[in-house]
């Protein structure tokens, strides 16, 4: 039986160019645009978005709604897009994401025959604006690239499931509608929740992983399919030091606070008082100095040590 997919593409002035092709690829999908919608949910953006102020790719867009979230942040804007959808699939994409032509017609393939697929994501791959520096190479994960090869790869849901290394990202994540009600239930019952998230000016990344692993404990699979691939559009900007510093700090100090709050984490909780030792020492093993790589990596383990204290709060 056919299923309805809802498109949940969450922006804040978003760049143009990047934005363009985004639209183009959805555009271009096989999937007959009866058989899903497009919320372009506007998480505040200056001046505010209007389905006349976008880049129209032709008419296979006709599907597209524009909902506005005023309340900065990922989560409260993915929150809005769960609440609007009609679909029984939701996918979540970035506004500098380009799906693979047949994305959403595997998708709802792949979840109409498997009723207990609960999310699922596959390769994605890089096109970046200039080519980065081969030391960036290892730091490529956390601009969610990765690409698991050409074989389906699938974990089993249930109480105490552990984190499957092809776990999707939240570019191009598809995940069943009811599994997506229930993430929105649990956030509702605990704010802090949405604070796993990016917001403006911050680059904190659990909420990706949050949905999954709620998702997986709740009994649901989770898969790599390949056939849901897309280009992911990289700026020069994400692949400087800086930004890559920032970055990995961010995500290895939520990801921490995310395996705790799933009962997974392998790292006891520490007092925030002793960070300042626990800070030099890091600096001492990854010797920063070096060169921008072992920068990247020092800023990991502060992030993950700064992860360990939250706990104790």
């Amino acid at each position: 039986m056919p299923i309805l997919l809802t498109v949940i593409l969450c922006t804040r002035d978003p760049h143009p160019a990047r934005l363009a092709r985004t639209l183009e690829g959805l555009a271009g999908q096989t999937l007959a645009s009866a058989s899903w919608e497009l919320l372009l949910i506007d998480n505040g953006s200056s001046p505010a978005l209007h389905p006349r102020s976008l880049p129209s790719p032709g008419p296979a867009l006709a599907n597209l709604r524009v909902v506005p979230e005023p309340v900065p942040g990922l989560t409260p804007a993915r929150l809005r897009g769960i609440a609007e959808a009609r679909g029984d699939v939701l996918v979540f994409v970035d506004d500098d994401n380009v799906l693979a032509s047949g994305y959403l017609a595997f998708a709802a393939s792949a979840f109409a025959s498997s009723p207990r697929l609960a999310a699922a994501g596959g390769p994605v791959r890089a096109e970046f604006e200039t080519i980065p520096p081969a030391w960036t190479t290892e730091f490529h994960g956390l601009l969610a690239l990765h690409d698991h090869g050409s074989v389906p790869l699938f974990a089993s849901g249930g109480p105490g499931a552990p984190w499957p290394s092809f776990a999707p990202v939240g570019a191009g994540l598809c995940l069943r509608r009811a599994a997506g009600l229930d993430y929105a239930a649990r956030v509702r019952a605990d704010p802090a929740r949405a604070a796993l998230d990016r917001r403006a000016g911050q680059l904190t990344s659990g909420g990706d992983n949050d949905i999954v692993f709620t998702a997986l404990r709740a009994g649901g699979d989770v898969a790599y399919l390949p056939e849901l691939a897309l280009t992911h559009l990289i700026p020069t900007g994400r692949v400087q030091p800086d930004y890559l510093v920032r970055l990995n700090r961010a995500i290895q100090r939520s990801w921490v606070r995310v395996l705790a709050l799933h009962e997974a984490c392998p790292w006891r909780p520490i007092p925030r008082w002793t960070l300042p030792l626990r800070f030099a020492r890091a600096w001492l093993r990854a010797c920063p100095w070096r060169g921008p790589a072992e920068r990247v990596r020092c800023a990991g383990l502060i992030g993950r040590l700064e992860g360990q204290a939250d706990l104790t709060a």
